[in-house]
């Protein structure tokens, strides 16, 4: 790991971002909804990792990689996500890089239309 990310100032982490949790809701007609909750707010640092385009049903859409740095926080899992307004990262891994339970990490993939 660079030295930078361990030693590297908090003013760093300079979004700030909601943590949020699929929940199942029922439909009310015996099937379930995906929703989310909100499970914290949290300051993070948003890096651009790459970006491609795909199509899916017959639409393009764009797919951007995105390493995201927050404080460390237990409970943090892939299928989570983090938002920020309309941008929505869903987050693919989670790892502490060093094992010292200072930092996150999270591999996070944006979509958008």
């Amino acid at each position: 790991m660079d030295e930078s990310f361990r030693s590297g100032p908090v003013g760093a982490m300079r979004r700030r971002l909601l943590l949020e949790r699929p929940v199942g809701v029922s439909d009310g007609s015996g099937g379930e909804m995906r929703s989310h909750e909100l499970v914290a707010a949290v300051w993070a640092r948003v890096e651009w990792l790459s970006g491609e385009e795909r199509w899916r049903a017959g639409r393009p859409e764009q797919a951007l990689s995105h390493r995201i740095s927050l404080r460390w926080r237990a409970g943090v899992d892939a299928g989570q996500r983090l938002r920020d307004a309309t941008q929505i990262f869903e987050i693919c891994a989670v790892a502490d890089p060093d094992g010292g339970r200072r930092r996150l990490v999270c591999l996070a993939e944006e979509v958008r239309p």
